[in-house]
C-alpha cells in the first residue's frame, strides 16, 4: 500500500512528496484549486496551503481536506513526474 512519508513546501502551490516506495515528486495544487470549492479556496492563501500535514499516509489539511497518497502517486505517475527509488 503506497503511503506518504514526507512532505515538503515546493512554492506556494505545490509540495515535494515522498512515498513509502523511495518514490518522490513535485505535486502541484493547482488543478485542485481551480475547482474553488469551499475545501479548496482555503488553500489559495500559501500560508494556509503551508499547513498541509500527512495523516495515516495521506496528505491532509485542517479543515479535512484529504487526497489519498495512491490518488497523488497515480496522478505523478500520470503526468510523468514520479522519480522512482533508484533512478538517476
Amino acid at each position: 500500500m503506497i503511503k506518504l512519508v514526507s512532505i515538503e513546501p515546493a512554492g506556494p502551490a505545490s509540495l515535494m512528496l515522498l512515498f513509502n516506495d523511495g518514490s518522490h515528486g513535485e505535486w502541484s495544487a493547482a488543478p485542485i484549486l481551480a475547482r474553488a470549492t469551499a475545501l479548496t479556496r482555503p488553500l489559495e492563501d500559501p500560508v494556509y496551503f503551508a499547513r498541509a500535514f500527512i495523516e495515516a499516509g495521506t496528505l491532509a489539511w485542517p479543515n479535512g481536506l484529504d487526497f489519498s497518497a495512491h490518488s497523488l502517486h497515480r496522478t505523478l505517475q500520470e503526468y510523468g513526474t514520479l522519480i522512482r527509488a533508484g533512478a538517476a
